[in-house]
């Protein structure tokens, strides 16, 4: 099979722009263990941080359900057993990424400042100065190349 030069280089172009993308990370600044997961049209397995771990994952759509949400509780069967859960959710969309912060079942990191940001100064920061979200949207946005971190116990 032969490709035209435009061919080849519409490739590379999505293969640059696809490579380009940030993650949504989690790192855990707090004296006890989390257990998280990745949640969309599918649920990944449990991943557990120590104080001082940390977790990514590269920006995408989910097929199914749009946006993918990262679900984060301090018992390692928090997601199974409704016990408080704190969601980072994304939603890719082009080059921009959509962003938020939220919880249900309780507040899990209530004492605990949590704080959303990322390197890139343009993005604005979800801060929960005492781990319960505070009255109004937490949703912001961002570049879709830029990595969004969710930092607990901050």
């Amino acid at each position: 099979m032969k490709f035209t030069t435009t061919a080849v280089l519409a490739i590379a172009a999505l293969v640059e722009s696809a490579s380009a993308l940030g993650k949504a990370r989690v790192v855990n600044k707090c004296p006890f263990s989390v257990t998280l997961w990745s949640v969309g049209s599918t649920i990944s397995a449990p991943t557990t941080l120590a104080q001082g771990g940390s977790y990514g994952e590269t920006f995408s759509r989910d097929p199914v359900t749009g946006g993918r949400a990262i679900k984060v509780t301090i018992q390692p069967d928090g997601l199974y057993t409704g016990k408080p859960q704190t969601i980072f959710a994304t939603n890719l969309d082009g080059n921009t990424i959509w962003y938020d912060l939220s919880d249900v079942f309780g507040d899990a990191f209530n004492g605990h400042k949590v704080v959303v940001a990322s390197a890139n100064t343009a993005c604005p920061k979800i801060v929960w100065n005492s781990g319960v979200p505070p009255a109004g949207s937490q949703v912001s946005n961002c570049n879709a190349n830029s990595d969004v971190t969710l930092t607990l116990c901050a």
